[in-house]
């Protein structure tokens, strides 16, 4: 294993870490809760870095187009102000720069870049590596993670940090073959940090 060596230009992206996601929630994933310790040590980590921390929330209009009322493929979940669409209560967030998606009925968003200005707020901040971890790894992770590497972000991808809605068995194994073959590399913690066992890029802009 390699450590990664964080700097200025790294931050953290929390993908959707919502009520509505964990066990009990109107659209809940399997084991959801159990990313919700490494993601707390991974805060812990960028501030002590003094490194940013942003996280993505669905934040849906009532009649929202991805509901099956409304003839979309889901649940109501995490409608604006409701219960549902608030952060995991165990989550340390207080600081981080929330990016709300979804926020019109007639547009869906599973990725953080989509509509929300966010890649532009990233490079206005100088960062040009995200740490992404959250929910679910086979629909806003995913989305999340290739429109990161599109808009030219590198990614590392914390897989002990991520979970799967698996509507279709083997959908987050699926997902999780496209990242990495889109450029994310996996990290995992170790001790006070993240490790790698590939050998590239291990510092921000090493390979330049």
């Amino acid at each position: 294993m390699s450590a990664i060596v964080l700097g200025g230009g790294d931050a953290l992206l929390i993908v959707d870490p919502q009520v509505d996601f964990l066990p009990g929630g109107s659209l809940g994933v399997l084991q959801g809760d159990a990313v919700l310790a490494p993601i707390n040590r991974l805060i812990d980590l960028y501030r002590a870095h003094a490194l940013p921390v942003y996280v993505s929330r669905d934040w849906h209009p009532a009649l929202h187009c991805s509901f099956a009322e409304q003839g979309g493929p889901w649940p109501v979940h995490c409608v604006a102000g409701s219960d549902g669409a608030r952060f995991a209560e165990a989550l340390q967030l207080d600081d981080a720069v929330v990016v709300s998606k979804a926020t019109t009925v007639d547009v869906d968003a599973y990725s953080a870049f989509n509509g929300t200005g966010l890649a532009a707020t990233l490079r206005e901040h100088g960062i040009r590596r995200l740490t992404v971890c959250g929910l679910a790894t086979d629909y806003c992770v995913l989305n999340t993670v290739v429109d990161g590497l599109t808009a030219g972000f590198e990614v590392l991808l914390v897989t002990e940090a991520i979970r799967a809605v698996d509507v279709s068995t083997g959908d987050g194994e699926r997902a999780l073959t496209r990242m990495l073959d889109a450029g994310a590399m996996p990290v995992q913690l170790s001790g006070g940090g993240l490790v790698t066992d590939q050998v590239e890029a291990l510092a921000l802009g090493a390979a330049a």
